[in-house]
């Protein structure tokens, strides 16, 4: 189904996900991969959206553009969370439908799972107790999302496969202090701490455990995920629309995480947690069986993968 010459737009090229699969895709000798710009195309428009679709053509879209951000960033700026994300799903997928694309991979989250679920987190847990309120907004965009691609897979007959990542760090991550996720949020406070003689103040108790990814292996899931007849995911998932963990399977408290990174950065001073800031849910690990039964699994260990960001980072600053 999928070739070396297939169309294939990814949305939100510039982004950690995107990028990540974007490079993949050039490297694996896929010659058609189609992208845009924020300037040369805003995905909240629906016009533009469509206009896009009809030019382009594509056949396979990958919807890994989002509005993302840490626990302060979801909690500061929920309208826009909520909203510019289910403008921009809509948009995508109800173009795809238009337009026939012949497979749409949709990137979810773990966050979309309850606040208290039993561990690790199967995908049967989606809507059945309530959402941790960090990220409330956020999770809500992307149960939307679900909910419309449910739709047009049930009602439409298009073939949909709905990816939930756990916890995903990489090079093209936001290393912003403020805004980011808890791993380039931790490297970058170790490394300017470093370089600036300071100690390190961590958010949070430090008790909240975490299933942590390098998105080089999300970017493979995804390509397998394309590549993966329609007949063999049906059987998995009983011709119901396949709604898929993908983790690591590896799980750490943010307080080793901390020492950990501390260690590869060969941080010599002091770093204290401040539990003013939420710890978000306690526990958040995904069973992840079901990809590994489509025979994906995880190639990069966290301690690895930490390795090669901070050594990424150290040589940009």
């Amino acid at each position: 189904m999928l070739k070396k010459n297939s169309k294939i737009y990814i949305a939100g090229h510039n982004g950690l996900v995107g990028n990540t699969f974007f490079q993949l895709l050039k490297k694996s000798g896929y010659k058609k991969i189609i992208k845009a710009n924020r300037s040369q195309l805003d995905l909240t428009k629906k016009k533009n959206v469509e206009n896009f679709f009809a030019k382009k053509k594509p056949e396979f879209v990958i919807i890994c553009a989002a509005r993302v951000g840490g626990i302060l960033e979801n909690k500061s700026y929920q309208l826009d969370f909520l909203l510019q994300n289910v403008s921009i799903q809509n948009n995508i997928l109800l173009a795809s439908k238009k337009h026939n694309v012949k497979r749409i991979v949709f990137l979810g989250s773990s966050c979309i799972y309850p606040k208290i679920s039993k561990i690790p987190i199967k995908e049967e847990s989606i809507m059945t107790g309530k959402l941790e309120k960090t990220n409330e907004a956020y999770a809500m965009s992307k149960l939307f999302g679900i909910k419309l691609c449910s739709i047009l897979y049930e009602d439409y007959g298009k073939d949909i496969i709905c990816l939930m990542p756990t916890n995903l760090y990489g090079k093209n991550d936001n290393f912003d202090i403020k805004s980011s996720h808890v791993i380039p949020g931790l490297i970058s406070k170790f490394l300017f701490a470093k370089k600036n003689n300071l100690n390190v103040t961590v958010w949070g108790s430090g008790k909240a455990i975490r299933e942590f990814m390098h998105v080089e292996d999300l970017a493979d899931a995804i390509l397998k995920c394309l590549k993966i007849s329609k007949k063999k995911y049906l059987k998995l998932f009983h011709n119901q629309m396949p709604i898929i963990n993908v983790g690591s399977g590896e799980n750490i408290s943010i307080r080793k995480l901390s020492e950990l990174i501390s260690k590869l950065c060969n941080f010599k001073n002091k770093f204290i947690f401040d539990k003013s800031y939420p710890d978000g849910t306690l526990i958040k690990n995904l069973d992840s069986s079901k990809i590994r039964r489509l025979g994906w699994k995880p190639k990069i260990k966290l301690k690895n993968g930490l390795k090669k960001i901070i050594i990424y980072r150290q040589s940009k600053i």
